[in-house]
């Protein structure tokens, strides 16, 4: 994509939409340590996870386009924080961008999206836990409100090395 503005429409994520947000989540598996997903998806191996993110309650799917292709740029999903029930109101977020829709405002469309489509839910808290070094991902969760809560010290080991994730905290 070239540096030309391009208008950009945010929608609830759906089935067909499986193979597209499988091929960005797997460029991060094998080129970046964000996730700590370490071998890439089949799309059937992520219907599961496609599924659990309805239209509606607090596990969203919001996928972002090009409004003139459809092409998709990138997605932002808030899911359980953590299984046990005391935890339902909490939730995890997330975005990820294809690899060359960064840098364009998408991500703040997306969790824009996101938090509005939360407003309505039961939902007291989000989290959003950040491999280090992430910049980006870290000014776009303080343009959002989060906070730094801590850092977890080298949990997760990809790439052959260790690193930090810094959890960060929301009020909604």
């Amino acid at each position: 994509m070239s540096s030309e503005r391009i208008e950009v429409q945010v929608r609830p994520g759906v089935e067909s939409d499986l193979t597209a947000l499988t091929d960005i989540y797997n460029h991060y598996v094998l080129e970046t340590p964000i996730t700590f997903d370490t071998a890439v998806f089949a799309p059937e191996e992520r219907r599961p996870w496609l599924l659990s993110h309805p239209e509606d309650g607090p596990y969203r799917l919001k996928v972002a386009t090009r409004a003139d292709t459809q092409e998709i740029l990138g997605y932002a999903t808030s899911s359980p924080y953590r299984a046990k029930p005391a935890y339902s109101t909490s939730v995890e977020v997330t975005v990820y961008l294809a690899p060359h829709a960064g840098g364009r405002g998408i991500g703040t469309l997306l969790y824009k999206a996101l938090f509005e489509a939360l407003s309505g839910e039961d939902v007291h808290r989000a989290y959003a836990g950040i491999a280090q070094p992430n910049e980006a991902s870290r000014r776009l969760h303080e343009r959002f409100g989060f906070r730094h809560v801590g850092t977890y010290q080298e949990v997760g080991r990809k790439f052959g090395r260790y690193w930090d994730v810094a959890w960060y905290e929301k009020e909604l």
